[in-house]
């Protein structure tokens, strides 16, 4: 299937915004993580304007442990996203609702029910971002001493989502008739059981709910290790990315191309957006002030914790922020991608502690005029390697409205971007519709 011609954009819902200071920053709405009038402003903002999907991301713990740090952010107080997005199809008409569920923590026929829930209250627009976890901290939330390690998160992912996608064809398409003249309600030779018995999980099904309107919730992932990228191609539908540079989007489009293809899949039916965190002003210089600004407003435990909490596995409590950061390994139970962006861009730049917190903490920020922002946009584009952007908005409501308002109009009139069409999420992102799986013979 070809790729859409013109880009594609989705927008994490953070509440008040994205950088771990927008809270702080004025005109922020400073409540934004539990205030639902606002949540439903911003995602109708978003659907007017054009956005194809809001994604909320999620972990099922408070994210990070040290009062002295996390007391002084947003992280230990948000929504659970099913519940959000359930709230949010009922005001917006168009626009993707993605969920954020992990597989180390649930069970696959409650996510497998949940999201065909989603999909058949919004009309055929949910969607999946699946997870693995990345904080420990999860594992003490569900009876487990210690998180799952990296390799074993995966295999488990792997058979919960083959077990999800097996639930959500337990009906055909036509299987559910509502006959009343015979008093058929479904035809019980279009609905199965999967008796799935594997080394994870063990599921009888059927699902107790008719298949989803677009037969599957569309998947979005977020694969950048090795064993991440290899889940990535095998299920992922829109992937989730975070290059530092765009000779890293192009060569990380290229090898996940590679992989896709020898997953016995069509390329062009997989999505990459890459992060974007854009700060429009007036000026570019007006921009790299708010940009400024918003570093000065991260505290230096936030700083140090920021760094530690993505990097995973090692104690920052002593470490002098103004000092490179020490020769740590590779290894990682966490996310090894993560830790290895890390080493890379404090070896190759030389980055202080407190420089890679101010840096990690602006999540690769675009600061500029609406014209320097659609410029970056534009040489993206060309190159090929991307669909799409999965929008961070620092803070909000402004840096949405500003991006709504000013950028995408400028993208529009280059012929780069118009907004969606099409009935379901699928339809509108130009992802073929899944066929119910045939029967093992």
């Amino acid at each position: 299937m070809p790729r859409p011609d013109t880009l594609q954009f989705g927008a994490l819902l953070h509440g008040s915004g994205g950088h771990i200071a927008g809270w702080r920053y004025p005109g922020a709405h400073a409540s934004g993580e539990l205030d639902f009038p606002f949540c439903s402003r911003i995602a109708t903002t978003l659907e007017d304007g054009g956005f194809s999907v809001i994604f909320i991301a999620d972990v099922v713990a408070v994210w990070g442990h040290q009062l002295d740090s996390l007391h002084r952010t947003a992280r230990a107080d948000f929504f659970e996203p099913f519940t959000l997005l359930s709230a949010l199809s009922s005001v917006t008409d168009r626009i993707g609702l993605v969920a954020t569920a992990t597989t180390s923590y649930n069970e696959p026929y409650t996510i497998a029910r949940k999201l065909a829930s989603l999909d058949h209250l919004s009309g055929g627009r949910a969607g999946w971002n699946v997870v693995t976890s990345v904080v420990p901290l999860e594992a003490a939330n569900f009876g487990r001493d210690a998180h799952y390690g990296h390799e074993e998160r995966y295999a488990r992912a792997a058979e919960f989502v083959d077990v999800v996608t097996g639930l959500w064809d337990s009906y055909a398409d036509d299987a559910v008739i509502r006959d009343k003249a015979s008093g058929i309600y479904f035809d019980r030779d279009g609905r199965r059981a999967i008796q799935h018995d594997g080394e994870h999980f063990r599921v009888a099904g059927p699902l107790n709910i008719a298949r989803p309107p677009q037969g599957w919730p569309v998947i979005f992932q977020a694969g950048a290790s090795e064993t991440g990228r290899a889940f990535a191609a095998r299920y992922g539908e829109v992937v989730f990315t975070a290059p530092q540079t765009l000779d890293q989007a192009v060569a990380y489009r290229a090898a996940l191309d590679a992989q896709v293809a020898e997953a016995g899949r069509d390329p062009g039916d997989v999505r990459v957006w890459p992060l974007l965190s854009p700060i429009v002003a007036d000026t570019d210089a007006e921009a790299e002030e708010v940009l400024a600004t918003l570093g000065s407003l991260v505290h230096e435990d936030v700083l140090r914790r920021i760094v530690q909490d993505n990097f995973g596995d090692e104690d920052f409590s002593d470490l002098d922020l103004d000092e490179p950061l020490p020769d740590f390994g590779a290894e990682t139970d966490r996310s090894q991608s993560r830790r290895a962006g890390i080493l890379e861009l404090a070896r190759s730049e030389g980055l202080t502690l407190r420089q890679l917190g101010v840096r990690f903490a602006a999540g690769g920020a675009v600061a500029g005029s609406a014209a320097t922002i659609a410029d970056h946009l534009t040489e993206w584009h060309a190159s090929g390697a991307i669909d799409g952007f999965t929008v961070s908005f620092p803070y909000l409501p402004d840096t949405a409205d500003r991006f709504v308002g000013e950028v995408l109009p400028l993208l529009a009139e280059r012929g780069i971007f118009r907004p969606p069409s099409g009935g379901t999420l699928r339809e509108q992102l130009g992802l073929p519709r899944p066929a119910r799986a045939a029967v093992p013979a």
